[in-house]
């Protein structure tokens, strides 16, 4: 089980007895979708994709990145307008030419991307478009906000707070409070426990088991098949822009669906490249930060593949991010291969890279990525010099770049209509590609892993658990920070667990369990 789902939530959200669970052609649906294709350019996103989602369901739609998800979603909500295809509500034919006119009909859209206003308040972001005013007064609305995030399980929430002062999970749990007030019919689920602890989760699990049995339809975006097997009434599975699979979700399994998917059978979810555990690359000694991490010390060793698992606000992130020099610490020292002492408190990114450390951030929007920039500029971005002339004046040698790049996007299979194209216009997983490249192209010898698979599909889980174990075999210390626990049992060679800013003891990754990790994480003796 992940660290963002509970078991125990899922419960609240079993299909119900008797439920007719058929999808195309259903009568009495809510929601139809017939027909509908869009291109961009000569790039056909979606073609002639149907779905049916009923009051009260919720429904799974399923597929790889790039495969047409968001494509669609955008086009029920108004963000796009289809190239052909009909959408109808409550049996009537409608058109919605916008997210406002969307909003009107009873559809709310959380992308996977947040897409709140930092520096606006909680309850501020919460009735964002929703205002209420009298004689030119914009009216508060606390008691409304209140009652979503008390449906939430969060009704704690400081109303008066900026939104940029809040963790990733808690800016989550703003978006969705925000689709509730909203008074929708229909509200959409674009990846919404990617960064979510485990008890966010389950509030967000036990609000869609109140939402169904007020009869509101959710369709549901998700690359946690474990997650969408036990919330899901119903599946669609797209490919390639084509509806490929639909029907009760009852009757699917993990590995029917992934077959869906990808078109062919998974037959290593996990898959091992074998490597050598060598001498330590890197050791930490006392590294303290404010408020976490707590004196955490380790030490890595060329090939090996060091997991980090532990809660959401545990000080994993941070931890690695201080290694960087992203964030300030206050104590604590890098001793390299070579002996080279760093002082943690002086580290700095351009420092880090020149030491032969690299990071992926979790948050590829905002630090992983310039996604203005193009997928070869990103890629190039930490290694440029070797484009360059020798002495690192002139022009850059844009042919030699654009080869480099080229053979990244062939091997790591990066959809993109070329190099040249801006990374904002890739899906998410295709953009967390591009952000690991720029890691490969770069060749550090210590790699920082955080969350290196949120928001990325199962086909694409595993060509990078496969770049993982390729960087291992070449001699890398990896720290692979994640809070999926399976991944981090498949692919690692050993394991610590994080609480509240102090590091477990490292150990083999054979001698943890998934059950031993989540007592560890949530009140073991460390």
């Amino acid at each position: 089980m992940m660290m963002g789902v509970s078991a125990s939530a899922a419960n609240h959200l079993e299909p119900r007895e008797g439920a007719d669970l058929s999808v195309n052609g259903a009568g009495g649906a809510l929601l139809r979708l017939e027909g509908i294709s869009k291109s961009f350019g000569a790039t056909r996103a979606l073609n002639k994709v149907s779905l049916a989602v009923r009051r009260g369901e919720v429904h799974a739609l399923i597929g790889e990145n790039g495969a047409g998800k968001s494509t669609l979603m955008k086009v029920l909500s108004g963000a796009l307008r289809a190239d052909e295809g009909a959408i109808f509500l409550d049996g009537r034919p409608c058109d919605i030419p916008s997210p406002a006119s969307g909003r009107a009909l009873g559809i709310a859209m959380i992308y996977q991307e947040l897409t709140l206003a930092p520096h606006l308040t909680v309850e501020e972001n919460v009735t964002l478009g929703l205002e209420k005013s009298r004689f030119g007064l914009i009216r508060r609305q606390r008691a409304r906000v209140r009652r979503a995030l008390g449906l939430l399980g969060h009704e704690d929430l400081p109303l008066e707070a900026p939104v940029r002062t809040l963790g990733i999970g808690q800016q989550q749990i703003v978006e969705v409070a925000r689709a509730l007030v909203s008074d929708a019919s229909i509200i959409i689920m674009d990846e919404p426990t990617s960064s979510l602890s485990a008890s966010d989760t389950e509030a967000l699990f036990a609000a869609i088991a109140r939402l169904r049995e007020t009869g509101i339809a959710i369709i549901y975006i998700s690359h946690f098949l474990e997650e969408v097997t036990r919330v899901a009434d119903s599946y669609t599975v797209l490919r390639d822009g084509e509806a490929v699979a639909c029907g009760p979700m009852a009757a699917a399994t993990i590995s029917s669906l992934i077959e869906k998917m990808v078109g062919r059978t998974v037959t290593e979810m996990f898959p091992r490249v074998e490597h050598a555990i060598g001498q330590p690359v890197l050791r930490i000694e006392g590294m303290a930060g404010d408020p976490l991490p707590r004196e955490v010390s380790f030490e890595l060793r060329r090939g090996e593949i060091l997991g980090v698992a532990g809660l959401v606000g545990a000080g994993r992130s941070e931890t690695v991010r201080r290694l960087f020099g992203l964030d300030r610490a206050q104590g604590g020292v890098a001793i390299l291969a070579n002996g080279k002492r760093l002082r943690l408190s002086a580290m700095r990114p351009r420092r880090a890279l020149a030491a032969g450390i690299d990071l992926l951030s979790e948050n590829r929007k905002e630090e992983g990525l310039a996604t203005a920039m193009s997928v070869a500029a990103n890629t190039t971005l930490s290694a440029l010099a070797r484009f360059a002339p020798p002495g690192g004046w002139g022009a850059l040698r844009l042919a030699r770049e654009r080869a480099a790049v080229g053979r990244w996007v062939k091997e790591m299979n990066i959809r993109c209509r070329s190099v040249d194209q801006p990374v904002s216009g890739l899906s998410g997983g295709n953009q967390q590609k591009v952000a690991l490249a720029r890691i490969l192209e770069h060749d550090s010898e210590i790699v920082l892993l955080d969350e290196p698979t949120r928001g990325v599909d199962v086909g694409s889980k595993v060509e990078i658990y496969r770049l993982i174990g390729r960087l291992a075999e070449q001699g890398k210390g990896i720290v692979f920070v994640s809070s999926y626990l399976p991944e981090l049992l498949g692919v690692c060679d050993t394991l610590a667990v994080m609480r509240r800013g102090r590091l477990s003891a490292v150990r083999p990754v054979s001698q943890w369990t998934e059950h031993e990790i989540m007592r560890e994480a949530t009140g073991g003796s460390l």
